[in-house]
């Protein structure tokens, strides 16, 4: 499980480094934003950044918008700046938490616990099939390969397993699969979950996996 910490104070950034390196993590360090974006737009292979909001070079805010575009990776941010406007700053930015310092090293803990949990599979299985997250293929029950999917279809799904039994707007989806400079209309997700169901779903009429919610969005349930 990969972790990439990027915050300039070098006594608070080892002190996480170390106690997530003894809870097992693979923990990457970074102290400048232009570094972390130099990073991220070469490709995120991360299962989890943590991210202060004030920052040289690039603010933290800025970097989540960045990783937004092209990845769901959990962001958790920190930052000494903790009122409600700021929490809501980074939260529509497209963090998944937000943890005002100075705060809790087991509370910190335990929210890396939280956001990492869901994605510790290599896999997910849905019905009678199972999609694996690094190939993209989609295998039967018999090892065969009965489908490839792209990049967006495997974040899109792995969103749906994060949030697993819940409603999910089409909103959040576009903000946190396709990010806010991009601008698909929602009839591209539409799209999307009909060629689900084609694969997935043995009556697409009547799906068992991917539920349309009228005027919201969808609902996936394993």
């Amino acid at each position: 499980m990969r972790v990439c910490v990027v915050e300039d104070e070098q006594s608070l950034a080892e002190m996480i480094q170390l106690n997530l390196e003894l809870e097992g993590y693979e923990v990457l360090v970074l102290r400048d934003g232009e570094v972390a974006q130099n990073v991220f737009e070469n490709g995120i292979d991360f299962d989890l950044i943590i991210l202060d909001v004030m920052l040289p070079g690039v603010n933290g805010v800025d970097l989540c918008k960045i990783i937004r575009k092209d990845s769901i990776v959990p962001v958790l941010f920190l930052s000494a700046k903790g009122t409600t406007a700021d929490r809501i700053e980074g939260l529509k930015a497209g963090a998944n938490d937000y943890l005002p310092k100075p705060f809790d090293l087991e509370e910190l803990l335990l929210r890396t616990a939280i956001l990492t949990q869901n994605i510790t599979d290599e896999s997910i299985k849905i019905g009678n099939f199972e999609v694996n997250f690094k190939t993209y293929e989609v295998f039967n029950k018999q090892k065969e390969i009965v489908a490839s999917l792209s990049k967006k279809e495997v974040g899109l799904i792995r969103l749906f397993q994060q949030r697993n039994g819940e409603v999910v707007s089409r909103t959040e989806i576009l903000d946190k699969v396709w990010g806010k400079d991009q601008f698909p209309t929602t009839r591209t997700i539409d799209n999307y979950i009909l060629n689900f169901r084609k694969i997935f779903e043995k009556d697409p009429k009547n799906p068992d996996h991917f539920h349309s919610v009228r005027g919201v969005g969808y609902k996936f349930t394993q």
